[in-house]
């Protein structure tokens, strides 16, 4: 082949590659409104709506109205090709079947899997678009993928044989039980991803609609009933909210872990251990249960890591020992939930114990994801309790959905005194105060 025509050659190529990327961008903006959608209906409609709604885009192919008005796309046309195919619809299905499974919805995942079993590709068709999705959906139901997600779907048989029919109310707390998902190395990997990104949107929806309701319950002008209210606190949330967000300045938690954190920056693990007790319990003031909680949680830590206890503390011996630390206050087996956890709420104040966890999230970050973990635990082991007799551990998730919401950093609030112009400026009388939220911006380019 001569210069010019490698040249020529190369030329075409890199025409390809130019013209492919605005059909890439196409196709992903197109699949993710198409992901949303599901997240929002399937969060919203009842389970047999979901299941009419999936049959009519990938079973019979047909444009949906609804779909339209959210998206601006009618159906999945947009999928030009095999792969893109099957990786769409094995997305969707993992973003339906973790919601249900996190809502207790087993028998509907079984539903879903029967919409494939009994798949088969109308001979009256005569678009030809669609005849080549039916081959595509012919062959996927005959391919190792769907097998796996057959799979899947069998454990839940057992589940939806026992499943009552009744609402469980641990189904608000989906986003905790699809995080423990996200990191169950069990799961195929694009099921993980797909149960991440479910529970970060659930998350990014309950801070969003927890500062709108502060924002419009506080304003006579507005509507209260325009944004509900994501708590199941009533209005009693807003005063909770105050007692969370009036430690700030000098004082505030992220001030005080800040501190900590200089003050044990060339510690022993051992003397680390022994700090970071004194940092999660001086503020408590019931000093008896400080007493007992203490001992406790020292006999579980002193024995721990023994062979590391001379050792200069890193972020990874931080991590482990924050970790160690929550499996003490919440569930150490995945099975019962631990000693120092029923005493602490069995004070009736699960603030309590919501700030520590919270203290020990802001001197490490990247403890969150096993302190939501272990939560998830627990509402697994609560959730066979009727809602009546589990009241006291409901409030303890109540305020620790409202608190790392109130912490989040992407979301700032204040409390300001209206009379802050009279002589009682430094009032400690909460309803002087009102609360304030805002984005915070990110400042780094």
């Amino acid at each position: 082949m001569t210069t010019n025509s490698l040249q020529s050659s190369q030329g075409h190529q890199d025409q390809d590659i130019v013209n492919s990327k605005p059909k890439q961008n196409n196709l992903q903006v197109a699949q993710e409104r198409l992901y949303s959608f599901l997240v929002e209906i399937v969060q919203k409609w009842s389970s047999e709506e979901v299941l009419r709604e999936f049959k009519r885009l990938f079973i019979d192919f047909l444009d949906s109205v609804n779909l339209a008005k959210a998206t601006g796309i009618y159906g999945i046309s947009f999928l030009e090709n095999e792969q893109d195919f099957y990786h769409t619809v094995k997305r969707c299905f993992y973003i339906i079947v973790n919601n249900w499974e996190a809502q207790r919805k087993y028998k509907q995942i079984q539903e879903l899997i029967k919409l494939f079993d009994n798949y088969k590709p109308s001979i009256e068709v005569t678009h030809p678009h669609t005849k080549i999705f039916q081959g595509w959906l012919t062959s996927f139901v005959g391919s190792q993928e769907y097998k796996e997600l057959k799979f899947l779907a069998a454990k839940y048989k057992k589940q939806a044989l026992k499943q009552e029919a009744k609402n469980n109310w641990a189904n608000r707390y989906t986003s905790y039980l699809l995080v423990a998902q996200s990191y169950d190395g069990k799961r195929p990997k694009e099921q993980q991803e797909v149960a991440k990104k479910l529970s970060k949107q659930m998350k990014d929806k309950y801070k969003f609609e927890l500062a709108m309701y502060i924002a419009r319950s506080q304003s006579a002008a507005s509507s209260v009933t325009r944004y509900k209210n994501p708590s199941i606190l009533g209005d009693n949330v807003l005063r909770i909210i105050k007692m969370i967000v009036v430690k700030k300045g000098v004082f505030s938690y992220e001030n005080i872990a800040h501190i900590f954190l200089k003050q044990t920056k060339n510690q022993t693990l051992k003397n680390f251990k022994e700090s970071m007790q004194k940092y999660l319990f001086f503020t408590v003031e019931n000093q008896e249960l400080v007493v007992n909680v203490m001992q406790h949680l020292s006999e579980k830590l002193s024995p721990w890591k023994q062979e590391s206890n001379e050792d200069i503390i890193n972020s990874n011996l931080i991590l482990r020992t924050c970790n160690r630390v929550i499996d003490c206050l919440t569930i150490e087996t995945s099975k019962e939930p631990s000693p120092l956890f029923i005493s602490l709420l069995a004070g009736g104040n699960p603030l309590t114990l919501v700030i520590i966890l919270l203290k020990i999230i802001l001197i490490c970050k990247n403890a969150r994801s096993h302190l939501e973990i272990r939560i998830a635990h627990l509402i697994n082991y609560y959730e066979n309790y009727p809602e009546d007799e589990c009241t006291w551990f409901i409030n303890f998730l109540e305020f620790f959905n409202i608190t790392f919401a109130i912490y989040a950093e992407n979301v700032e609030y204040n409390l300001i005194n209206m009379k802050a112009d009279e002589q009682n400026c430094n009032s400690q009388n909460l309803d002087d105060y009102r609360v304030f939220s805002q984005l915070k911006v990110d400042t780094q380019t």
